[in-house]
């Protein structure tokens, strides 16, 4: 695995490996196979979502009369999608313009007689009920302008409609409609989703629900092979009936390149702490498809022994899974610690010969 899949979580572990190399006679440096506390890590593949993904639907009745784009564009928000035929918006919009004008005359005019009308009241030239009825009348002509306001602005709506917008930056994935189609409230137009902001959603054994949400640590692997940590994780509060899982979506930093919706990543959650014994990367030997490390006894012979790896620490430790126990030394040079086991197992052949 490789060594930044853990960096979040292991700031701190290198800080106990500097102490350990110690030199032998003959300049051979060796170093004691240590336990350490790691993060208990569980792995799980997930699905990439965008946060903002849509269809974007007619609002009015119209005509289709354009589309600028297709699927795969790419389009900025505020740009204009789809333009409907708006002949019967624009003539709504005249009408309730006109229909404006002649509210504001008739409340002039209403005005004009209100003052009239109360001026004779308070000189006792007309009685109460004629003031009465120009109050009303003045109040109903209010109300029509009010009404013919409102009208006027459902018809600028209306016709705003007609030209359909992006809401967001994002890429078109799908078109509903052609050009010539009619297009009535409801009917969708075209789908798109952000690829600015993604997340991943990965469905997690109920076993560890309680873990990550404790933890709330958990990163993922990018196409180019780079992990990265997740900003915020959602836990959904209820589990699936048919497979008992827990929804989780984890929150990924903004504007990643080569990650796009439906893809599948692995992600690596943090569910705990752990003993492990690791040693240092450099004291690995890699022969054809065997791995090995090169370790003295107490009597200072050395030992060439297969071992079974784990995760990286760092860049510089790695983690034993088998081969090794708790405070062996293990050479840091393979090359040299090769030709120093060659010397003595030469000496002790001659030894032998010697003997007999």
């Amino acid at each position: 695995m490789d060594s930044r899949f853990l960096r979040p979580w292991l700031l701190g572990v290198a800080l106990f490996f500097a102490p350990w190399a110690h030199a032998q006679g003959g300049g051979l440096q060796l170093e004691a196979v240590k336990r350490v506390v790691v993060p208990r890590i569980f792995r799980l593949d997930g699905v990439v979502e965008a946060v903002n993904q849509s269809t974007i639907s007619a609002q009015t009745s119209g005509q289709v009369e354009a589309i600028y784009y297709d699927v795969d564009d790419v389009v900025e928000k505020g740009a204009l999608l789809v333009k409907l035929k708006d002949t019967e918006q624009r003539a709504a919009l005249r009408r309730a313009e006109a229909e404006l004008r002649a509210a504001r005359a008739v409340l002039k005019d209403a005005e004009s007689s209100y003052r009239r009308i109360e001026d004779l009241y308070r000189r006792k030239l007309v009685a109460k009920s004629e003031l009465d009825k120009a109050q009303a009348n003045l109040k109903t002509a209010r109300a029509k302008l009010d009404s013919a306001t409102a009208a006027l602005a459902q018809a600028k709506e209306q016709l705003s409609y007609t030209r359909v917008t992006a809401p967001y930056t994002g890429i078109v994935t799908q078109r509903h409609v052609q050009v010539g189609e009619v297009a009535h409230p409801g009917t969708p137009l075209m789908s798109g989703v952000s690829l600015e902001q993604l997340r991943v959603s990965v469905d997690v054994p109920q076993s560890l629900v309680f873990p990550i949400r404790e933890k709330r640590k958990a990163v993922v692997e990018l196409p180019d092979g780079r992990w990265i940590e997740a900003r915020k994780i959602t836990i959904f509060p209820f589990a699936d009936p048919a497979s008992n899982t827990f929804k989780v979506r984890l929150e990924l930093p903004p504007k990643l390149e080569n990650l796009f919706p439906g893809m599948l990543v692995k992600n690596a959650f943090e569910t705990g702490r752990m003993p492990a014994l690791v040693i240092p990367v450099r004291a690995v030997a890699y022969r054809s498809e065997v791995t090995a490390v090169y370790v003295q006894d107490e009597d200072g012979r050395l030992h060439f022994r297969h071992v079974r790896l784990g995760s990286l620490l760092g860049e510089e430790h790695v983690v034993v899974l088998a081969g090794l126990q708790e405070g062996e030394k293990v050479a840091l040079d393979p090359v040299r610690a090769g030709v120093e086991l060659k010397k003595q197992r030469r000496q002790r052949v001659a030894g032998e010969g010697g003997h007999g």
